[in-house]
């Protein structure tokens, strides 16, 4: 069977039906449950409220331990809360115990240049069946006076405003992978800034989110995989809104568009850390968008949230369904 039709995510149905059935706490501390298209959970505490959020890379294992890091922070800055700890779970290949100190090195780093962010702990081991190793990452943040950002608070009338570009964590997850493929297909320095992407512009979307939280945004959502569409479908599924976007409008960067055109893929479906999907009230997207440019943050309004059913628009085109595997794997199981 092909590797896309036997790895990604679950279908919203089944994953909205296991969270009805196994997760439905009553809680009163629980601020924020699992729900499909919701990303972190966030709990009550005196003074604020902890915002909670896992995710596993299995990619850029060369970058693993600091990619690990921003992508669970992601979660906790859309969530408009400041990561603080962080936990991991480091699984390494047998005999491979010295990777330990090179990814855990890394994570220390990654920690530092978010700031006030701590490794408190987590779990090592060399696991057999692995021919790379793998992070499960924890990342624990705060909210200030206990108000949490979640994609179900976008409303009708949102103008939604999305950073950097579609698919930056894709395109230099590919060209970090089958480097030696593209440098055969596309020219050098093309592929060399693919490869940097993961710095440059980077993966963190920490310094958009803390400026869309001061002007005001109604929600924010960090997508990953399934690429930019799937992070507004999980929007418009959280929400029970209509997303309309114009294609045309969506940042791509040259880098991203050269690599998906030699896999033959879509840039749209592709691993997408690094964007950041804001909804804010129509009366703040110049603001908004007028800060990030200050601050040299690329941002572009792609569209907006209307009445209606759940569903993502695009141009004139009919309402596109929810993708459950990345573009990525499309690339994998060919090579």
């Amino acid at each position: 069977m092909a590797l896309r039709k036997t790895t990604g995510k679950l279908s919203a149905e089944r994953l909205g039906r296991l969270l009805a059935r196994y997760a439905a706490g009553r809680d009163p501390a629980v601020l924020v449950g699992p729900k499909v298209g919701l990303d972190a959970a966030a709990i009550a505490v005196d003074k604020g409220a902890l915002v909670l959020a896992s995710d596993p890379v299995t990619y850029a294992v060369d970058q693993i331990g600091r990619y690990a890091v921003h992508v669970n922070a992601n979660d906790v800055f859309a969530s408009g809360a400041e990561p603080r700890w962080f936990l991991a779970d480091l699984l390494l290949p047998p005999g491979k115990a010295a990777l330990a100190e090179t990814v855990l090195a890394q994570i220390h780093r990654a920690c530092e240049q978010l700031g006030n962010v701590h490794l408190i702990g987590g779990h090592t081991e060399m696991t057999p069946g692995l021919d790379r190793p793998l992070v499960v990452g924890f990342m624990i943040g705060v909210a200030p006076g206990g108000r949490v950002l979640t994609a179900d608070q976008m409303r009708a009338g949102d103008a939604l405003i999305v950073t950097k570009g579609a698919a930056v964590e894709g395109t230099a997850v590919l060209a970090r992978e089958f480097a030696k493929q593209l440098l055969a297909a596309l020219p050098r320095a093309t592929v060399r800034r693919a490869r940097r992407l993961l710095d440059d512009p980077g993966i963190s979307v920490g310094p958009e989110a803390r400026i869309a939280l001061r002007c005001g945004a109604s929600a924010m959502h960090d997508p990953t995989e399934g690429g930019l569409l799937n992070g507004l479908w999980e929007m418009a599924a959280a929400a029970g809104a209509a997303v309309h976007v114009e294609e045309d409008v969506i940042p791509i960067l040259p880098e991203t568009r050269a690599v998906c055109g030699h896999f033959g893929i879509d840039p749209l479906k592709l691993l997408a850390s690094g964007s950041l999907v804001i909804a804010c009230p129509g009366r703040n997207a110049g603001k908004l968008l007028k800060e990030l440019a200050a601050a040299d943050i690329p941002a572009g309004q792609i569209g907006c949230a209307r009445k209606g059913p759940a569903a993502v628009h695009i141009g004139k085109r009919r309402p596109i369904r929810r993708s459950i595997t990345d573009d990525i794997l499309k690339v994998l199981s060919r090579n």
